[in-house]
């Protein structure tokens, strides 16, 4: 029993070293599936979003809390943005207010995420 203990209280100090204070935590493939939904309102600007693109974006927002993981997914946002020259930027910018979720950037091409 003892050895288990031991053994879990490795795994736990192993997996805190691994993360640093300040590192991001969140992947630019978990920002891009979690709005992915949200493409064809972005593209268009008709109609409304989704309820699975309204649903990503508030798993975004409790994934991404500590500053590093905002900044970290602002950046992928843009970056994942910045492939498609034909966003409407208005409905992107919007997607926050429709689906009444409160992020702290706005999905944008243009964005400083610092």
């Amino acid at each position: 029993m003892k050895g288990v203990v031991i053994s879990v209280l490795v795994v736990v100090a192993m997996v805190q070293l691994m993360v640093r204070p300040g590192e991001a935590t969140i992947s630019c493939e978990e920002v891009v599936n979690l709005v992915r939904p949200c493409a064809p309102y972005i593209m268009t600007g008709i109609g409304s979003p989704t309820v699975a693109c309204c649903n990503g974006l508030d798993q975004l927002r409790k994934s991404a809390t500590t500053t590093a993981d905002k900044q970290q997914a602002c950046q992928c946002a843009k970056d994942a943005a910045a492939g498609f020259p034909m966003i409407n930027e208005q409905a992107a910018a919007s997607l926050p207010t429709i689906c009444k979720i409160h992020i702290d950037f706005p999905i944008s091409k243009n964005i400083n995420c610092q």
